[in-house]
């Protein structure tokens, strides 16, 4: 989301799916055409440890994979780390002199921050222009919002030189669209992000 080639720490096109005895019920007398998904033959493989199409090996490697970088990185770093990483970027938003879509500072994502286009002003065209320009995608607005909004992503295997540079993309992105600003939310990311590492090695080393 904040980068063309983000990569999540989990396996995309991965899920899990569970059933009970009322959805199996309603299963067997349900009348909907089932083009894929279908718990019948799923469940009749798996009595005999199959599964009726092609497993989806690779993505449960990559799920393996994404849960050791979750462990070896520790929950509460990685907590710490999104909202590290999303006030840097609401900082960046208001020395822009954007608006926050999210108004209530207690409901503000770690994961993901919607910034207001200017009225007048395009959403999708500023979003072309940072992709056609810097090989960058940011989320759209969607529903009422579309045209209105964009998404920056701060989330998953993400650091903060990755962040740094998905701002600094939007910035230059935002004159060249002519979206008006103000300059200076790198920097004001920048001496967030800076002041969080100073405390970060600050701290005595775990015993």
């Amino acid at each position: 989301m904040g980068r063309r080639r983000h990569r999540r720490r989990f396996s995309e096109g991965a899920d899990a799916a569970s059933r009970g005895d009322r959805a199996l019920a309603a299963h067997a007398t349900a009348r909907l055409p089932r083009s894929y998904w279908d718990w019948g033959p799923i469940l009749a493989a798996n009595e005999k440890g199959f599964f009726p199409y092609t497993p989806a090996t690779n993505l449960l490697f990559g799920l393996r994979e994404a849960l050791r970088m979750l462990q070896a990185e520790g929950l509460d770093n990685v907590f710490a780390r999104h909202d590290r990483h999303a006030e840097a970027t609401r900082r960046a938003v208001r020395a822009w002199g954007l608006e926050l879509l999210c108004v209530n500072s207690s409901e503000y994502s770690s994961s993901l921050t919607a910034v207001l286009t200017p009225q007048g002003h395009d959403a999708g065209r500023l979003l072309d222009v940072i992709l056609d320009r810097f090989d960058m995608a940011l989320g759209v607005g969607l529903g009422i919002l579309a045209g209105k909004v964009f998404r920056i992503g701060h989330l998953g295997d993400f650091n903060d030189l990755s962040l740094l540079g998905t701002l600094a993309g939007v910035e230059m992105g935002l004159a060249l669209a002519g979206v008006p600003h103000e300059s200076g939310g790198v920097v004001a990311a920048l001496a967030h992000l800076t002041e969080c590492a100073r405390s970060a090695a600050a701290e005595p080393a775990p015993a």
